[in-house]
């Protein structure tokens, strides 16, 4: 079956596909900016969709203010459907999303208000989305057991399934819902290394010529610790796995840094994930997220944000997983937005096609804005949307479904 993500194609020109079968095309000449684009569906398969698409100066942008009438032909990790069929737009399916924060609160509220989407469950879900009635909670439904989920989804008649969190992804989740014909938003297993390993991302950059900064993987303490004492502090020490994005010390001191390096391979307080550490170097600069759409080898940049981690007054402490956000963020123009696509974004998406694990979904950059040289590094990948980013991201959207 093939992993097809979306029909666009980036070069040289975007082919979109309207409902009454008409097309047109627009030639790339910046970075192509999509504030407004959401997932939909259309044609009895998944789709992301648009409001009505207007174009300036060879650049699309979106007025959200008008209903809907553009469709983006996309597949959710699903064999593509040829042809436009003609009832297939007034189709309602039932959607699954897996998670339980407030990314999947948002994801449930903007799912709700499509007239396309004829109910939508998720699992385990949480307080707010139950009492929202945005969606029907399943706290019982073990989102870790892929088999529950297949059967779940098989009872219910589920026809799509978006998956919000990491760990469900980076195990394999989507991989076994694909298998069994059920569209699933969201990366295989293979691909979702980018973010279940820190040594696999870096390795990706050093293979690719990814811009990202210097580092040296270690899991013996010892060694590690030798390696920060000739680099000098401050400098960064992250577990290798996932840590629910609390995995990342920034160790002003060589001492934070000893410190770092014994809780995670001596006192293991991240357990397996935290087997293996990450000594990179400290990148001063400004923080952003970037987000794209990846269909397996092309990719179309969303909307930037910035997140607020750490957990003390004036930036400072251990980080959290995100405590708010707001988007767009300042610091990436549409130069840098370019850039960031030409040089991190498009050469990971190639690189991971060549090593034979396409990804497909949100891919998600973790950027440093370096203030020396004014240009991005990447410092991490996640392979979902980001929690507290996704529910910022969505501020303009009309129909998340339609």
């Amino acid at each position: 079956m093939a992993m097809a993500f979306a029909t666009f194609n980036l070069s040289p020109s975007l082919r979109f596909v309207s409902n009454n079968k008409g097309f047109f095309d627009s030639q790339l000449s910046n970075s192509f900016l999509s504030s407004h684009l959401f997932l939909g569906t259309s044609f009895s398969v998944p789709t992301l969709s648009f409001s009505t698409i207007h174009q300036t100066s060879c650049r699309p942008h979106i007025n959200a203010s008008t209903c809907s009438s553009t469709s983006f032909r996309c597949f959710a990790q699903k064999s593509p459907v040829d042809g436009l069929g003609s009832n297939g737009a007034s189709e309602r399916l039932v959607v699954l999303v897996i998670g339980g924060g407030g990314r999947e609160h948002a994801l449930c509220y903007a799912l709700q208000r499509s007239p396309s989407c004829d109910a939508v469950f998720c699992a385990p879900g949480n307080a707010g989305i139950s009492s929202s009635g945005n969606a029907t909670c399943i706290p019982e439904l073990d989102i870790s057991d892929s088999s529950a989920v297949i059967s779940f989804c098989r009872k219910w008649g589920v026809g799509l399934v978006v998956v919000g969190p990491e760990a469900p992804l980076v195990s394999g989740l989507a991989n076994e819902l694909v298998k069994v014909g059920i569209p699933t938003f969201g990366p295989s297993a293979e691909a979702a290394a980018l973010e279940g390993s820190k040594n696999f991302m870096k390795s990706i950059c050093d293979k690719y010529g990814i811009p990202t900064a210097k580092y040296q993987t270690f899991s013996d303490a010892s060694a590690a610790k030798q390696y920060i004492k000739e680099q000098g502090a401050p400098i960064v020490i992250k577990a290798d796995g996932l840590a629910a994005g609390k995995g990342v010390i920034v160790a002003m001191t060589l001492e934070e840094a000893y410190e770092a390096v014994d809780s995670m391979l001596v006192e293991g307080i991240f357990g397996s994930a935290g087997c293996r550490v990450i000594v990179e170097e400290f990148l001063e600069g400004e923080e952003a997220s970037f987000f794209a759409l990846v269909d397996g080898e092309n990719a179309i940049p969303l909307e930037s944000a910035q997140d607020h981690k750490r957990v003390g007054d004036g930036d400072t402490g251990p980080n959290t997983g995100g405590m708010g956000a707001y988007s767009p963020a300042p610091v990436l123009t549409e130069e840098l937005q370019s850039l960031v696509m030409e040089s991190i974004i498009l050469p990971t998406v190639k690189g991971m096609s060549a090593e034979g694990c396409k990804f497909v979904g949100v891919l998600y950059a973790g950027l440093m804005i370096e203030k020396k040289s004014g240009l991005p590094k990447l410092i991490e990948y996640n392979v979902r949307f980001g929690d507290p980013e996704c529910q910022v991201s969505y501020r303009l959207l009309v129909d998340l479904y339609a």
